[in-house]
């Protein structure tokens, strides 16, 4: 039996009391993953984004909101597993200073600064121990496949997992799947619930020893 840690969902990163940065990650994803890994036995632990849906019921669960709180959480986690799958979709941006009132229209033109928020899967990719794996999720609107593999080495996953922008909020998939150092093993399409368990059985295949 394994030990996984999972990351899913969306971040929020708030501009003011009120208003926040997020995408429409669903965490169905993970759900699906999670639900996979919980059938063949496995223990897992889902840190997790504010979503809707209902994680399995043998997962452990970890909400948080921000960036940086899916990092800190995943962060203090991943040393006592066996592997991560990083299907989370994390902001990437945050807004260098958060009002602390709720900002007025005035009738001008509204200018933010945003910078750069840490990368999850990459500080626990380049942290990880030889007995440990990590599995990413990609999301690319152009030269997809390029993307892909650079993000598989930036991010030293041993897995990566493919899609495109129609997986954002629905309930079907279509992925690619490249094992370290870029090879494209399978394609996969159908529901995220029938995907999660072919997913995770190439997972259990690969790298589960």
């Amino acid at each position: 039996m394994a030990k996984i840690l999972i990351t899913s969902g969306p971040t929020r990163q708030y501009i003011d009391p009120v208003r926040f940065l997020s995408n429409a990650s669903s965490g169905r994803m993970g759900a699906a993953l999670a639900a996979a890994a919980l059938e063949k036995g496995h223990e897992v632990t889902i840190v997790s984004g504010p979503v809707e849906i209902q994680y399995p019921a043998g997962a452990t669960v970890v909400p948080v909101v921000t960036t940086d709180e899916m990092l800190e959480a995943a962060q203090r986690l991943f040393p006592q597993f066996d592997g991560v799958i990083g299907v989370a979709a994390p902001c990437d941006y945050k807004p260098d200073a958060v009002a602390k009132q709720k900002i007025s229209k005035t009738g001008d033109k509204l200018t933010l600064h945003f910078v750069e928020t840490p990368d999850v899967l990459a500080t626990l990719g380049t942290s990880k121990k030889e007995n440990q794996w990590v599995v990413g999720f990609a999301l690319e609107t152009t030269d997809v496949r390029l993307r892909a593999l650079r993000k598989m080495i930036a991010k030293n996953c041993d897995l990566l997992v493919l899609n495109g922008p129609s997986a954002i909020d629905s309930t079907e998939n279509e992925v690619e799947i490249f094992l370290c150092p870029g090879k494209i093993i399978t394609r996969l399409k159908g529901s995220k619930t029938d995907l999660g368990r072919e997913i995770f059985a190439l997972v259990e295949e690969k790298l589960i020893k």
